[in-house]
Parts: structure tokens; C-alpha cells; sequence
């Protein structure tokens, strides 16, 4: 049994394959069916992450996040959250794989990059929840945290909202100076914006933030558009929020996992009963959340596994139709199975004549 190969040339010739917006719709749809099974009781909901924190050298975690389809496969993405990366080495802020078994015979089938797939599936999350909450007719999106996953935050809601403007702030003036360079692609116009004005004008709003433990909120809590809708997407340790908490009180508040939510997300600094349903069951009951959209509304994103294998299921489908990828003999499967010397032949060295 070989095991499928997507690299990151693999990973980026899928993208070229298919075009950006394609891929994105695709996965903001399979995540919206992959939600609804969730409210209506077909699959269940990824156990949380676990992972290890550090604080040296580079703060961060690494953190592991699994899924089962039972009877098909089992999903596991590691990833590395290193907010640190881009200046100290040019590396992205989120660096990760995600690995596919066989649910019966636990059989590594395909490996991939995750660092695209992470950020394609964090903003078509937001992107499914803002469909739900927002106002449809909302145009002026705000964007506090100008890195990576914002680029894909404005990107997956364009896709769902005819925005016409794109309100930003960073703390970063290398971040804020080069988004609209890096956003030029969906056609947004993009206008740099303090967080007080971001709160003032936008329908929809996205916090992504590296925003360190205990030193939010990064957004005022001051007046506002009546139906601003949230995707809070930077909470991701416990004891890092990016929301004040009297806002955070007064609105309605759905979570993607709401039990991952109430450890480490927004929800963390309210209990249960303080939170809506979750957006398994708003995507299975869209009148719900439609019911709210004139509100004040909160989605608050950590991220969690099954998100991870329903858009890693569009990068092999996508793979699958463009013969993309390779496949690697990488475990090793003895020729007597109860035997793990009985290893398969390989080519003697040539000989070495004195």
C-alpha cells in the first residue's frame, strides 16, 4: 500500500489547477454540508486539540487535531502556531501537515501540506457563519491583523458578500503597508482604518491577531453598526482573547466546537449557558441564525479537525482529477507478515573492484 504525496508544489499546482475562487467556494461548501451533518446528528464532532506549549526559544504551541469517519478514515493534522516565525525566520506563522489512515487497517493513504489548508479552511469557516449571521447586503468588511489569515478571511467572505471595502489595522506597519498588495486579487478596495473606526463603519468584522496571552481586547468596545456580525478567529490559547467582554456579553455567540471554545476560544470567559447554539446546528437550522442577523453576533472560530479533513477531501479531490501528487512506499510491510525482519528486496550495491 503506497501512501499519497501532496508537497507544496503539488499544493500550489492544485490551487493554479482549479483558480483561487474555486477553491475556496469549494471549501466554504463542504464545510457548510460537513457543519449541517453535525446539527443534524449524521457525524460527530472532532474530539478537542491537545498539544504542547512552549516559551523558548520561540513562544508558540504544537498542537494535534483528530477526526474520525468510523469505517472509512481518520484524519490528523499537527500544526505549530509560532507567532514569531515571520521576523525571526521568514517562516509562516502557522506551519503544519495533515496525514490520512485507513479507519480499519490504519494504513498511512496521503500526507500533505497544511499551512494553505489551514488558512483556505479558517476563512471559509467565518465565510459559512457570516452567510448565516451577517447582513446579506453587508459591504464593508474590517479586518484587525493584517498576516496570513487575513488574506484568506477577505477572500472566503467576498465570496459569500458583496464587499465593497476592506477597513485594516495592524500593529505591524510591514503587515499593514503590504495587505493590499497581497489582497489586490478579490477586487476589494482596501483603506487602512484604526480599530475605533473599524468598529464604527463595518457590517462584518474579523479579528487574527497574534495578540499574546492576556493583553487583548484588540477591538474597542464602543459604538457600532446595530447588526455587526464578528468571526473572532486569534483565540487559540487559553487566556488569549481578542474581544472585550462586555461586547462579547451582549451579543449572540455561536462557536464551530463549542466545548474547544469554552477552554481556549472567546467563549472561554463565559459559561455555557451564556452561548448560542453551535454552527453545526445554524447551518442545519439556517432560520436560527437568520433570526439574529439585525443583532449584534459573535462567531468564534478555534479551528477544529473535521474542518481540516472535509477541505483536505477537495485538495486530492482536485489532486485525484489533475493526476497531481505522488506515491511513496513508506511504510514498510513485511513480506511475511508476522515477521518485521522479512524486509522486501532492494538493489545489492554495486560492487567495489580494488
Amino acid at each position: 500500500m503506497e501512501t499519497w504525496i501532496l508537497d507544496r508544489r503539488d499544493v500550489a499546482a492544485v490551487t493554479a489547477a482549479v483558480g483561487r475562487d474555486a477553491l475556496m467556494d469549494r471549501v466554504i461548501e463542504r464545510l457548510t454540508e460537513g457543519l449541517c451533518d453535525i446539527g443534524q446528528g449524521r457525524r460527530q464532532l472532532s474530539p478537542p486539540r491537545g498539544g504542547f506549549e512552549r516559551s523558548e526559544p520561540v513562544p508558540g504551541i504544537l498542537e494535534w487535531m483528530p477526526h474520525r469517519d468510523p469505517g472509512d478514515s481518520i484524519t490528523i493534522k499537527t500544526v505549530a502556531y509560532s507567532p514569531g516565525n515571520p521576523t525571526r525566520f521568514g517562516l509562516p506563522t502557522i506551519i503544519g501537515t495533515v496525514a490520512r489512515y485507513d479507519d480499519t487497517t490504519g494504513a498511512l493513504t496521503a500526507l500533505m501540506d497544511g499551512v494553505l489548508l489551514t488558512a483556505v479552511r479558517t476563512g471559509a469557516a467565518s465565510a459559512v457563519a457570516s452567510r448565516l449571521l451577517a447582513r446579506p447586503d453587508s459591504r464593508t468588511l474590517g479586518l484587525v491583523g493584517a498576516g496570513a489569515q487575513a488574506v484568506t478571511q477577505l477572500h472566503a467572505l467576498s465570496r459569500v458578500l458583496p464587499l465593497e471595502r476592506v477597513l485594516v489595522w495592524d500593529t505591524d506597519p510591514g503587515h499593514l503597508e503590504s495587505f493590499a498588495r497581497r489582497a489586490a486579487f478579490t477586487g476589494v478596495t482596501v483603506q487602512r482604518a484604526d480599530p475605533d473606526l473599524i468598529m464604527a463603519e463595518s457590517d462584518v468584522v474579523c479579528t487574527a491577531t497574534s495578540v499574546a496571552v492576556g493583553q487583548g481586547p484588540v477591538l474597542p468596545d464602543r459604538a457600532h453598526r446595530p447588526h455587526l456580525h464578528i468571526n473572532a478567529v486569534g483565540a487559540d490559547l487559553v487566556g488569549k482573547t481578542e474581544l472585550p467582554l462586555p461586547l462579547l456579553r451582549r451579543a449572540f455567540v455561536t462557536a464551530d466546537h463549542p466545548g474547544q471554545a469554552l477552554r481556549e476560544g472567546e467563549c472561554q470567559r463565559l459559561t455555557a449557558a451564556e452561548t448560542g447554539p453551535g454552527l453545526g446546528r445554524l447551518a442545519a437550522e439556517p432560520q436560527l441564525a437568520h433570526a439574529r442577523r439585525d443583532g449584534l453576533t459573535v462567531f468564534d472560530s478555534t479551528g477544529f479537525a473535521l474542518e481540516d479533513a472535509l477541505a483536505m477531501e477537495v485538495f486530492l479531490e482536485v489532486a485525484a482529477e489533475y493526476a497531481l501528487g505522488s506515491r511513496l512506499s513508506l511504510e514498510h510491510h513485511p513480506s511475511d507478515a508476522v515477521d518485521p525482519y522479512a524486509l522486501q528486496p532492494v538493489s545489492a550495491p554495486a560492487a567495489t573492484v580494488l
